[in-house]
């Protein structure tokens, strides 16, 4: 006779389960350690008892020399008693494993929510967060995420990823406090506001809009914004710069200000100086005058030749940093030898 292993998964809903995990659910008596498992109701409403017992492994393979036994729930450490227990007897009885239910992809992210929420409420430090005060690691760990990138270093990509994430459960938790009136929401709100979003942005995918390469598919995104400003906006269009977030760095400010206003088609001597291009300066200025000025025509300049001036920049920085730390490296070895 078997002992047969029901496993499901706490992450999909109790109660959804496979076919073949129904059956053997009917199939011999029940049992379970667990009081609380989230199935036990709609076992019962299924009219199929479960009775709960303290794991005995020994007990348990025994009994299932004689009959069915159906085990409900998958601790690991029991499994590994269990599987000993059965070793140790002559003749030990058929194990089999159903899964009654999978994690679908994304299901880990209830893990996270549910372990936000402890923090939450159970961390004094977690508990007096506000949106303002989870400003510096929110912009930390982007940056965090970034080097990962530019260095190539996958692994770390993975871990500083879930950082990232982090912070935007953390706020979506910290929102969840304040009424709905209040501007309230929860994780489920902002991950429904972005699917929305994205479904809408993308009718070459979702809907019947064709294209014919990346390039119109940015063109029509910019489209969609722009309609989607509009209504925002109860009829009035606005900016073409609306939306540019000015507190972030001032090389990567100055290009996507230059970069929306050109698919605008605003003037070029809006920027200061004739068109863009090797050696420009704005209008006005001469060397030693007007730094931002002519940081903001560099910025024009990289725009011209389709560079990100902020990756630019952090490219040169690196470059200089190594430079320096290669310099340390050959002092630090004349220190030494001297």
């Amino acid at each position: 006779m078997p002992l047969i292993v029901v496993t499901t998964s706490p992450r999909v809903a109790p109660g959804l389960l496979s076919r073949r995990a129904w059956q053997v659910l009917e199939e011999g008596p029940v049992l379970t350690q667990a009081a609380g498992h989230p199935l036990l109701p709609y076992l019962a409403e299924a009219g199929i008892t479960v009775e709960v017992v303290t794991a005995d492994p020994a007990a348990l393979v025994r009994r299932a020399q004689a009959e069915t036994v159906v085990w409900l729930e998958a601790d690991e450490a029991l499994m590994r008693s269990v599987g000993h227990a059965a070793l140790a007897l002559d003749e030990p009885p058929l194990i089999e494993v159903v899964p009654g239910s999978y994690d679908l992809p994304g299901a880990r992210l209830l893990d996270l929510v549910s372990v936000m929420d402890r923090l939450r409420t159970g961390c004094p430090w977690d508990a007096k967060q506000t949106h303002e005060s989870l400003v510096p690691y929110l912009l930390e760990e982007a940056y965090e995420v970034l080097e990962t990138i530019e260095e190539g270093d996958r692994a770390a990509l993975r871990e500083e990823l879930g950082d990232l994430l982090l912070q935007v459960v953390f706020h979506a938790r910290v929102a969840r406090d304040r009424p709905d009136a209040e501007g309230g929401f929860d994780i489920d709100d902002v991950a429904d506001a972005i699917v929305a979003k994205l479904v809408r942005r993308h009718p070459h995918v979702f809907a019947d809009v064709r294209v014919e390469g990346a390039e119109e598919v940015s063109d029509n995104w910019e489209v969609i914004k722009a309609a989607e400003r509009a209504a925002k906006n109860a009829g009035d269009a606005g900016s073409v710069l609306d939306g540019v977030p000015m507190g972030q760095p001032a090389l990567s400010l100055a290009a996507q200000l230059l970069r929306r206003a050109e698919r605008a088609g605003a003037p070029a001597d809006l920027a200061g100086g004739g068109p863009a291009g090797p050696g420009t300066e704005p209008a006005g200025t001469s060397a030693g005058d007007d730094l931002g000025a002519r940081l903001f025509a560099l910025a024009r300049q990289a725009q011209a030749a389709g560079l990100d001036p902020e990756a630019e920049l952090r490219a040169a920085a690196r470059a200089y940093r190594d430079r320096v730390r290669a310099w340390e490296t050959r002092d630090e070895g004349r220190r030494t030898d001297g």
